[in-house]
């Protein structure tokens, strides 16, 4: 499916109206006093006021492009606009841009392997500087309607060093070399990313060889370590420390940032009215059921507007591995080297990285390399894909900017042409601009349903999100549901002059089948005057809310909008509430909240539009305070932590002894422990549940990241149960 490139042209006229005379007084002498101005209200019949009359028109520049092919395969290359017949949503639209763009398709002639470049003889003779760039290089973009590369066929090479370890940025590198050198053709222009801690454009869009050899041999290789996500699955390796940690919670953003990145890529692209093919190399992209989904889909959907294509490139190549890992990663330890379970493990990780890269290049038209070690082969095929094309483009004739899908079809007028084509191919529609300050009330409230129900997730504002569930019943359970958006948003909203704002949070609960089974809708009122607006643009805004539900797997969308600037934010998450009632060989408990946060509920800074049935289910509200989730789990040094959870017993008519302790590791060493504390009352008849209850200051603690480990056992059943989290302790 192809993608179209919208522009919004605003054209200003200025009308100034002129006053004209039958006759004209006799002049007066200079020295003559002028009289003064009459007032407007005391003009003479016939004049009009000399004030200037502003208009105003919008019209958006919709780019198609159109794969023709014969049915020997070969492109069809003599129309003009006159031969294609455009609609939408089933109204006739004039074509005005109709453009062939001929690509040639054999290799220019190959590099020497030691080329002195062009830019190295410049820099060479040239003074050498330490002043930095003035300017970043950048992407530069087009004029509405402007096809400013003519006959070429744009390709980006873009290096996720993130995801790559050393090895396999090397391997990307070389199969680049190996490309620009070899298998480049006189249509190619190149462009050269990079993300590392965040995303650069290394060089613009160019054909000289020369120029963009170099800039890939200056690429730092091992640049992005660091910043890749830990693995805490079976297949871990063992470091020493005292229990494997479950980084799952500090790998929560990992992902999102790769697949930002390359949002951010493709719309740097889309002011380009040609087709792009994106060259990505990475070692992988891990998904796990924390990974807010929105950020996938939006990534899709921003390449399909953008006309780009992703063609992602495995780094790691053929891989042999063996049931315990290579000679590059330390053995996983524990009873799953013995059960298989730590193969298994292993194998779905590779294969979940490998799938997420399949999803990008299918769902945007590319092709994926996987399991081949020749990396060049990856971006010859995103060279073929790329043929001969037309651009055709026309101004619609809907000039409403309400962000509607707006569904396009390309015919050709002649039968006897349209019987040659064995293949057309382009893009099926586009979604409409949309000016939030505009908007109405219903149309807020549309754009908040549509942004709910649609596959379009929009994330222009972040957003983290948790959620967990307490037994309330043998078939139901509570689900709380917090979420957090960073207090900066604040800020943006506050640079418009605005002394309050508002958010809106809208979500919905659907289960396996597709079905709605819970939603919400609430709204945050925010105060930007003086210190108030100082102080929350330095703290997160969290937003709690809840479902009850019954056991099953689920998934969860939640959508923020800050109704100053229209920033929307789309959380998607997949929920899995298990039957805790069947659970023989474990003590059951539900989730484990930490929290450094008590919230009086009538004093909350929020109007909830919620059934007040959910708070008395609530077991986070006790005594009028509601214990806030802290989601991220990073703590300050000068708060008080509470662990809160709850340990089942379905089968007992009275309280069973539990004991618990509450362990932090830092590193190889128990950094603190808690006595044995034993829990004898309490057992709520109902629920069959226990509640566990702990808190401890920080102020002892040294910063940095712990392990924080709650251990319960109940004597008389002899059943356990043990939870781990990483937290990260902030100055």
């Amino acid at each position: 499916m192809q993608s179209a490139t919208i522009r919004s042209i605003t054209a200003t006229f200025l009308a100034w109206a002129m006053v004209v005379t039958a006759q004209q007084a006799p002049p007066r002498p200079q020295s003559t006093p002028q009289p003064a101005a009459k007032p407007a209200a005391q003009a003479q019949p016939g004049t009009a006021p000399r004030t200037p009359v502003k208009f105003t028109a919008n019209t958006q520049l919709v780019v198609e492009d159109v794969i023709l092919k014969d049915k020997s395969g070969q492109p069809i290359t003599t129309l003009t606009a006159k031969d294609f017949v455009v609609t939408e949503d089933g109204k006739p639209q004039e074509v005005k841009i109709c453009e062939f763009q001929k690509l040639e398709e054999k290799p220019a002639e190959a590099l020497a392997d030691e080329p002195q470049t062009k830019t190295e003889k410049i820099v060479s003779e040239a003074p050498k500087t330490d002043a930095p760039k003035v300017t970043a290089t950048s992407i530069a973009p087009e004029r509405p309607g402007d096809i400013k590369y003519k006959d070429k066929r744009l390709m980006v090479l873009f290096f996720d060093m993130v995801s790559m370890p050393i090895q396999d940025q090397v391997r990307a590198l070389d199969a680049a070399t190996k490309f620009v050198k070899t298998q480049i053709t006189p249509s190619d222009l190149v462009a050269i990313m990079q993300f590392s801690s965040d995303i650069k454009v290394v060089e613009d869009f160019t054909d000289d060889r020369d120029l963009l050899l170099k800039d890939i041999k200056h690429l730092t290789v091992g640049e992005g370590q660091g910043f890749d996500a830990l693995d805490a699955s079976d297949a871990s390796s063992d470091t020493g420390d005292a229990y494997t940690q479950d980084d799952t919670e500090f790998s929560i953003f990992n992902t999102d940032r790769q697949l930002s990145a390359l949002e951010t890529a493709v719309k740097m692209l889309a002011s380009l009215n040609e087709k792009k093919a994106l060259v990505y190399f990475s070692s992988g992209i891990q998904r796990s059921g924390q990974d807010n989904q929105a950020q996938l889909q939006a990534t899709v959907n921003a390449a399909i507007r953008s006309n780009v294509s992703f063609y992602p490139i495995d780094a790691r190549g053929l891989v042999a591995q063996a049931p315990l890992g290579d000679a590059t990663k330390g053995s996983p330890g524990g009873s799953s080297m013995y059960s298989g379970s730590s193969a298994r493990a292993s194998q779905s990780n590779f294969q979940a990285q490998q799938e997420t890269l399949y999803t990008l290049a299918t769902d945007t038209g590319g092709k994926t390399l996987i399991d081949n070690s020749d990396l060049a082969l990856g971006i010859v095929q995103a060279q073929k894909d790329i043929s001969s094309y037309y651009i055709v483009g026309y101004y619609t004739n809907n000039e409403k900017l309400d962000g509607h899908f707006r569904r396009v079809k390309i015919t050709l007028k002649d039968a006897a042409l349209t019987a040659r084509v064995s293949k057309m191919d382009y893009r099926q529609g586009y979604w409409a601009g949309k000016d939030f300050k505009k908007f109405d009330s219903s149309d807020k409230e549309r754009q908040l349903d549509e942004a709910l129900l649609m596959g379009d997730p929009i994330t222009d504002m972040d957003m983290a999100l948790d959620a967990y569930y307490f037994r309330l019943a043998r078939d139901r359970y509570f689900v709380p549901v917090v979420a957090k958006i960073p207090g900066s948003e604040l800020e943006l909203a506050k640079k418009g002059g605005v002394e309050s704002t508002t958010f809106d949070f809208i979500g919905v609960v659907k289960d396996s089948a597709g079905k709605i089974v819970q939603n919400v809708r609430d709204y945050i009122p925010f105060k930007l005057k003086e210190d108030v607006a100082n102080q929350l643009s330095k703290h997160p805004i969290v937003y709690p809310t809840g479902f009850t539900l019954p056991p099953g797997t689920y998934s969860l969308r939640l959508v923020a909008r800050e109704n100053t600037t229209g920033r929307i934010g789309t959380f998607d998450k997949k929920l899995v509430i298990p039957d805790l009632t069947t659970e023989q060989a474990r003590l059951p408990i539900s989730s484990v909240i930490l929290s450094s946060q008590r919230m009086d509920v009538g004093a909350a800074v929020f109007s909830a539009q919620k059934d007040k049935k959910i708070d008395a289910a609530n077991p986070l509200i006790e005594g009028g305070k509601e214990l806030i989730p802290s989601v991220t789990n990073v703590f300050s040094k000068g708060s008080e932590m509470y662990v809160y959870l709850q340990a089942y017993e379905p089968a007992a008519e009275s309280t069973q002894p539990l004991v618990f302790r509450v362990t932090f590791f830092h590193g190889k060493i128990k950094a603190f422990e808690t006595a044995p504390m034993e829990v004898t009352e309490g057992l709520d008849a109902k629920s069959k549940a226990l509640a566990l209850k702990f808190s401890l200051p920080l102020s002892q603690f040294v910063p940095g990241r712990y392990t924080c480990q709650v251990s319960v056992i109940s004597p008389d059943e002899q059943k356990w149960a043990i939870w781990r989290s990483p937290v990260m302790l902030v100055p």
